[in-house]
């Protein structure tokens, strides 16, 4: 149901991944490369300890593998020095292609970066050029704004997207588990995602995300239906009765026999999300001498 989405290319190149308002964070040591490509042994080159992105399509791979061994790499690898040898800091894909290839050197650009900037490069690096889905895109979102302190116009500045698109992308980490596993598996798209989170709660989410696997519905057939709901009345929402069947029934007879009277008990409930609906306790009463008596019991002088 959903489908893969080509991310932009690093066009912009390296300083407009790093771009801010303070001096620039990566820097290109003096040399005979002089900030050019150079080749080395792939040996020579670590993969990133730090690299965010943990699995690699297999066959998308295998393409690229079949690309490089016709056209070698045409983008440069991002590298910084690691004692005598080097640690890949960009470029994984091209490396691992490279090295199914059978290459034995890469051209690479040496750079120094901190740990950190290392780290963000690779994560902006993943986040424009890998088929990733709405829930990866979403996570790296994420640790862009908290380990970089990175507000969303940053974070979208520096992937080459609208700030409306990763805050959509951010707000699916908020629904409920099961749901984000029918995205994590493509059983459910981005679209479908974002009217899901048109609901406020938590078990309207989870049973129109189950219906729309279920049935293979369309993002607009999910909203036609979403909307249709909000616009009938109310069902009664998953709940349950905060006192018990047996106990309420218990208090009733109780409270009949302290007051002589008929008592109606109707206890708070607890919803899906959390959240309490009110209880009530009615007592019936057929004049105002009767009523004088009920508040007499409770304490209470009706004078």
């Amino acid at each position: 149901m959903a489908s893969s989405k080509q991310k932009k290319g690093l066009g912009r190149g390296l300083g407009a991944l790093i771009k801010d308002e303070t001096p620039p964070r990566i820097t290109v040591p003096a040399g005979d490369n002089k900030g050019g490509a150079q080749e080395l042994p792939i040996e020579r080159i670590s993969k990133n300890k730090m690299q965010p992105r943990k699995k690699f399509d297999e066959e998308t791979l295998a393409e690229l593998m079949l690309s490089v061994k016709e056209h070698g790499i045409l983008q440069p690898l991002l590298v910084r020095a690691d004692g005598n040898d080097y640690e890949l800091i960009a470029g994984e894909r091209r490396l691992r292609a490279a090295t199914d290839a059978g290459l034995k050197k890469v051209p690479v650009v040496i750079v120094e970066a901190s740990d950190g900037v290392a780290m963000e490069i690779a994560m902006v690096e993943n986040l424009q050029r890998e088929n990733l889905n709405i829930l990866e895109e979403a996570m790296g979102y994420e640790v862009l704004a908290e380990k970089f302190n990175l507000t969303q116009e940053q974070i979208a500045e520096r992937v080459g997207k609208a700030r409306a698109s990763v805050a959509n992308a951010i707000r699916i980490l908020s629904l409920p588990a099961e749901v984000k596993g029918f995205i994590a598996s493509g059983d459910l798209s981005a679209g479908h995602a974002k009217v899901l989170n048109g609901l406020d709660i938590e078990q309207e989410q989870l049973l129109y995300a189950r219906r729309a696997v279920k049935e293979n519905l369309s993002v607009r057939n999910l909203e036609k239906l979403v909307n249709k709901a909000k616009r009938t009345p109310a069902k009664p929402r998953a709940s349950r009765e905060d006192i018990p069947r047996a106990h309420l029934s218990y208090l009733s007879d109780k409270l009949h026999g302290h007051f002589g009277t008929s008592i109606r008990v109707t206890p708070c409930r607890t919803f899906a999300n959390g959240k309490k609906g009110k209880g009530s306790l009615e007592i019936d009463y057929f004049s105002n001498d009767d009523l004088d008596r009920i508040l007499s019991l409770m304490g209470i002088d009706g004078e």
